[in-house]
């Protein structure tokens, strides 16, 4: 396993803090939390829920009770449980972030706004259209050049 594999259901608590980090990474750099956190009176109370939110459900996934899952994290198992179903805002966060996770792999981008790479899919497609065009036309005059 590379540096950069999150396990998707942890064995032990090496596995559970890499997948608990993930999770938290790409919350953290979605645009919902950035948006919440830009509120400096909510900064603060919304990190600690979607760390708590990540921590749940690395947890949970690696078969931890809800019990020992909130004893862990000095939380109730209500706030324990509220995260899990998606009832709290961090809790279908990191659940969207998981169900990413577990598409695409572990892929943090920093959104455009915070010096990230804008999606150049289109530019690169127009591009390659040019060069092809390009292409053609070089062909064609080499065609014409040829005795």
């Amino acid at each position: 396993m590379t540096s950069l594999d999150v396990p998707l259901k942890p064995v032990g608590r090496e596995e559970i803090r890499r997948l608990e980090s993930a999770l938290l990474v790409m919350a953290l750099l979605d645009r919902e939390a950035l948006e919440a956190m830009k509120n400096p009176a909510e900064r603060v109370t919304w990190v600690d829920s979607l760390y708590t939110a990540a921590a749940a459900l690395a947890r949970e996934r690696a078969g931890v009770p809800v019990s020992r899952i909130a004893e862990e994290l000095g939380v109730t198992e209500a706030t324990v449980r509220r995260h899990l179903r998606g009832e709290t805002k961090a809790g279908q966060l990191v659940a969207k972030v998981y169900e990413r996770l577990a598409r695409e792999g572990f892929k943090p981008e920093l959104p455009p706004e915070l010096g990230g790479v804008p999606d150049c899919a289109g530019q690169v497609e127009e591009l390659r259209s040019k060069l092809e065009r390009v292409k053609k036309a070089l062909g064609e005059i080499l065609g014409l050049l040829r005795p």
